[in-house]
């Protein structure tokens, strides 16, 4: 009797405890480190078409209340872009002092794992970590202790398991399992659930839609999903560049362990390098590049996106800017797939998030506003709790004031988009809300050859890696410009940007018979004008676009933002010649934009 009630207390103090752990009311406690372990395993994955495998290194946690009598749901995340599964070791930390099992991997040719960057390719990147759920699930000779695969680890056998996935097909091998994971580490979340049935939600953030878009953006003639037209965009230089060094250093210090990964094209895919030569020297991606650019995007295949879905993106992001967020969100809405959508401060531009808005290094689903959406995101689509996963739509506002939690910054709605669209026409050198009475006008630029920059701004890609200052500047003729009146009451804009515009340009309209070489390149953005004459781009985000045909209007959708210009200032639209952060085009061109006319308009979507 004594042996059996010292049982019942024990198990009571462990009861409470998980009952501690797993609460979304509190932090995690503070012994809970002793409350999981900690595995590093090597992982042997069949990855392409040929037959080859890859080792995948990666860290599983385990809650020490899990057990095959007690079995607990999972998590997977991977590595953003030139990381390692030591980035997630916070996840797994969180994760498992809540009471689910998490599996933290290292993406194929980062951080100690072998093969090259596909760029979460699904018949790479994709097929590997399908393999990596079926481990989850209980598979047999799929972990090893060692990188040569030699010494098998035990199956799972602690994973909470489902009788059929979301296909209907009965599965013997299928674990309740949802994926978390910003940037690089929020695509694989696309491409893995695009091969295997079995995962059950995501939460990608900060991703990619189309990467034709996010490396090389044309923003004339979008429809949907990316980029569908046939004329190609403008090379982002800085990003192309930083992210070409980092995969480079990870293949150079992994090498050793694999020497084929450094040829032909050192760490990357073979057709990488010459996409980026072809895109660096003329600045658009070539047909052949482009498709296997496409072919590694959710756009491509996202009709094989069935699961719940929280698409969070970055309102400071020049990389994946929040467009890509709404076509993920709007083509799966289109598809009847369940999906809500957050725009947080936080991007790769800006990589801090708000004080109250999320926490890597402590998890707090209380007292952060992201990290409880998406704790809420998994308990109800992991564990089947009766739990509210918030909002349609979210969107952080910079201007609100808050203490704690950031929930009240953020503007809510029930559907999207949100606000009212409101014209700004060009009139003279003015923007103006009403077509009456117009001012004919019009504005002379030059574009520089050879895509030389006559623009100084901020290089967009430093933010990831290090603080920037800010840099506003274009040399004079270099650019036009449409100024409202100074404003009487603030103006709050949470979308996309529309502009219509016609321009005149014999040169151009000569050359551009030839193809992406002879067409017109230009680039448009936003600024905020202040009392004292200061201008600021939004968030440093610029639309290129390549003109197909400049005997003809065309449409440009911007980069969607967040903003609130205050009164006393003025909104400014700027049509410039080059960016610094991007490759211009190739041929001098002298452009004339006409003004005075109701159909060349900018949209702002403005907010209450």
């Amino acid at each position: 009797m004594r042996r059996f009630s010292r049982r019942l207390v024990l198990l009571l103090a462990l009861a409470t405890a998980a009952v501690t752990v797993v609460s979304l009311g509190s932090a995690a406690p503070s012994n809970a480190d002793l409350l999981y372990k900690v595995q590093t395993l090597h992982f042997k994955v069949p990855v392409g078409h040929d037959g080859k495998y890859c080792d995948i290194v990666g860290d599983v946690y385990k809650p020490i209340l899990a057990s095959g009598r007690n079995k607990v749901p999972a998590v997977m995340a991977t590595n953003g872009f030139g990381g390692s599964k030591d980035d997630q070791a916070q996840f797994g930390r969180g994760f498992a002092q809540r009471g689910y099992g998490f599996l933290s991997y290292s993406g194929l040719g980062f951080g100690g794992s072998g093969c090259k960057i596909t760029l979460d390719d699904p018949d790479y990147d994709g097929l590997a970590g399908s393999v990596l759920i079926s481990y989850l699930g209980g598979g047999d000779h799929i972990a090893y202790l060692d990188a040569k695969h030699t010494k098998p680890a035990p199956p799972v056998d602690w994973i909470q398991r489902d009788k059929y996935d979301h296909n209907g097909d009965k599965r013997t091998a299928d674990p309740r399992v949802g994926m978390v994971g910003g940037s690089y580490g929020g695509q694989i979340q696309f491409a893995i659930a695009s091969r295997d049935a079995r995962l059950d939600a995501i939460v990608p953030i900060i991703t990619w839609n189309d990467l034709t878009y996010s490396l090389g953006p044309n923003n004339t003639s979008q429809v949907g999903i990316g980029t569908r037209t046939r004329t190609p965009g403008a090379t982002k230089l800085t990003w192309g560049l930083g992210f070409s060094a980092l995969g480079i250093v990870n293949g150079l210090q992994h090498a050793p362990e694999d020497p084929t990964r450094l040829l032909p094209c050192p760490n990357f895919a073979d057709f990488v390098c010459p996409a980026l030569v072809h895109a660096g020297t003329l600045g658009y991606f070539d047909d052949a590049s482009a498709k296997a650019l496409r072919h590694a995007s959710v756009g491509s295949y996202i009709s094989r996106i069935k699961i719940p879905t929280l698409v969070i993106q970055g309102e400071n992001d020049t990389l994946f800017n929040l467009n890509e967020g709404i076509a993920n969100y709007s083509e799966l809405q289109r598809r009847g797939v369940e999906t809500k959508m957050i725009w947080q401060s936080w991007g790769h531009s800006q990589g801090t998030p708000a004080p109250g808005e999320f926490s890597r290094d402590n998890l707090n689903p209380v007292t952060q506003y992201e990290t409880g959406r998406i704790f809420s995101w998994f308990e109800k689509y992991l564990r089947g709790r009766d739990v509210d996963t918030g909002p349609e739509f979210a969107y952080f506002r910079d201007w609100v004031k808050y203490s704690g939690n950031a929930k009240p910054a953020y503007a809510t709605s029930s559907t999207f988009p949100v606000g009212s669209q409101k014209p700004f026409y060009l009139s003279g050198k003015n923007l103006v809300s009403s077509a009456v009475g117009l001012t004919r006008a019009s504005q002379a630029i030059i574009t520089a050859p050879a895509g030389v920059p006559t623009n100084l701004s901020t290089l967009d890609a430093i933010g990831f890696f290090a603080k920037a200052p800010a840099l506003e500047g274009d040399l004079p003729g270099t650019t036009a410009t449409w100024d409202t009146a100074a404003l009487t009451r603030s103006v709050a804009v949470a979308g996309t940007p529309k502009l219509t515009l016609k321009v005149d340009s014999p040169i151009a309209a000569a050359t551009q018979a030839i193809g992406p070489a002879g067409q017109l390149v230009l680039f448009v953005r936003v600024q905020d004008v202040g009392p004292d004459g200061k201008a600021t781009d939004i968030n440093i985000l610029n639309a290129p676009v390549r003109v197909a045909d400049v005997t003809k209007p065309f449409n440009v959708k911007l980069p969607a933002f967040v903003h609130q210009f205050g009164t006393g200032h003025r909104i400014r639209l700027v049509v410039s010649s080059s960016s610094v952060n991007y490759r211009g085009g190739l041929l001098s061109n002298v452009v004339t934009i006409p003004s005075g006319s109701s159909s060349q308009v900018l949209t702002l979507p403005v907010v209450g």
